[in-house]
């Protein structure tokens, strides 16, 4: 006899790459926009934010915040494309890393972890950023890039999780489901 599937986790996001990843790996879920103002660079503490203010009930909630750091600066979303270009500028040919926070909660217990992957980028011409600019997928991104887009043309390396790079840390979460779930999202 076939088990009730489990109850969908709360994904404390609006972001496309973390409910296309959550697809990916099967795991149900339910989108809840957290009602959070970010403060400050600390991702572990945003993602903590996101995650406790959605009431999710008996559910688990999850939040994720990313962000770049290169050379001690922290890179968000650039606002425009002149903080996209520098961006650009600062990443190529050097190594960054991805660093992202994660919760993920009930309201018996709290998992709240960082996760850091390193990317270096290849040596990036003039042209190169123009035409990475040109193509708009900078827009709303953490560094300025889409590693799963057009953006991996930019990359020379990664060393660690590549859907962190995407926008959740995916090994992290698979691992904690295991954990605190059992076989109830298909893990452990």
């Amino acid at each position: 006899m076939a088990s009730a599937p489990p109850e969908p986790l709360i994904l404390a996001s609006t972001s496309p790459q973390r409910r296309a990843i959550l697809e990916q790996l099967r795991i149900p879920f339910d989108v809840v926009a957290p009602s959070f103002a970010e403060q400050g660079d600390d991702p572990v503490e945003h993602a903590a934010g996101k995650s406790r203010s959605i009431d999710g009930g008996d559910r688990p909630v999850l939040g994720v915040d990313t962000v770049v750091v290169c050379d001690h600066a922290v890179l968000r979303k650039p606002e425009t494309l002149t903080d996209a270009e520098g961006m650009l500028e600062l990443l190529s040919g050097r190594m960054h890393q991805v660093v992202s926070g994660l919760c993920l909660r009930t309201p018996a217990w709290e998992e709240l972890h960082r996760e850091v992957t390193r990317v270096t980028f290849r040596m990036l011409t003039p042209r190169d950023i123009a035409t990475y600019i040109a193509e708009g997928e900078w827009e709303g991104r953490a560094g300025a890039y889409a590693i799963q887009g057009f953006g991996a043309n930019l990359v020379e390396r990664i060393d660690g999780d590549y859907l962190n790079v995407v926008g959740l840390p995916a090994a992290l979460l698979v691992r904690l489901l295991a954990e605190r779930f059992a076989g109830t999202y298909g893990f452990g």
